[in-house]
């Protein structure tokens, strides 16, 4: 138990992964200025979960049921634009970091960064600062001048992503193939790739879409 006279920040979990939430509470356990008061295991459970905490800082799963990490932060911010939340993902990618941040994260950290890490951008970002994990932040500076894919060609590469062919992705969002093929060519060009599997295996790697 932390001593009285101890200003504790106040936390809170959000991950659909028991086994995770509970390594991090038994870690936070161990800083007498950190006090756990609240997990939830989905996104819409995190957003009435703050709601009824109102907790200091927020470690969000970028991916969970129900309603997405970044989804929950939206609804969060909207309602409590001073809300400290630090998204957690598994997979390093500068676009998701962009979405994310955009959505007002102070925070994005890959989950097996090493504790002290975490513990570090909990006061950083409770004093007012911001933390992006420094691959991450890697990332988003090589590709920060580049061209985003635009909403019609992570669709068409989403069903490129799962096998369809340039016939079948025309007829699913209802254009012509040559229309898919400019696309395709502009994806290309906007990933710096020659080919559809890079173009996927690109996208995927840096968050730009999710299968």
């Amino acid at each position: 138990m932390a001593p009285q006279d101890v200003d504790q920040i106040r936390i809170m979990i959000a991950d659909d992964h028991p086994a995770l939430r509970a390594g991090i509470a038994a870690m936070l356990a161990d800083e007498p200025d950190l006090l756990l008061v609240g997990e939830a295991g989905d996104g819409i459970e995190a957003v009435a979960q703050f709601r009824e905490l109102r907790p200091d800082v927020v470690l969000m799963d970028v991916q969970m049921p129900g309603l997405s990490g970044i989804d929950a932060l939206l609804q969060i911010r909207c309602e409590f634009p001073d809300a400290a939340v630090i998204m957690l993902t598994t997979y390093p990618g500068d676009a998701r970091a962009l979405r994310a941040l955009k959505a007002g994260a102070v925070g994005f950290m890959l989950k097996n960064s090493l504790f002290g890490e975490m513990v570090d951008a909990i006061h950083l970002v409770y004093e007012g600062g911001r933390h992006v994990d420094a691959t991450v932040a890697a990332g988003i500076a090589r590709h920060v001048s580049g061209e985003a894919l635009s909403a019609r060609e992570v669709a068409v590469l989403r069903l490129v992503g799962v096998g369809r062919a340039n016939k079948e992705v025309a007829r699913r969002l209802g254009i012509s193939e040559e229309t898919v093929k400019a696309h395709l060519k502009s994806v290309f060009a906007k990933l710096g790739v020659s080919d559809r599997t890079h173009a996927v295996t690109e996208a995927l790697r840096r968050g730009v879409m999710e299968l």
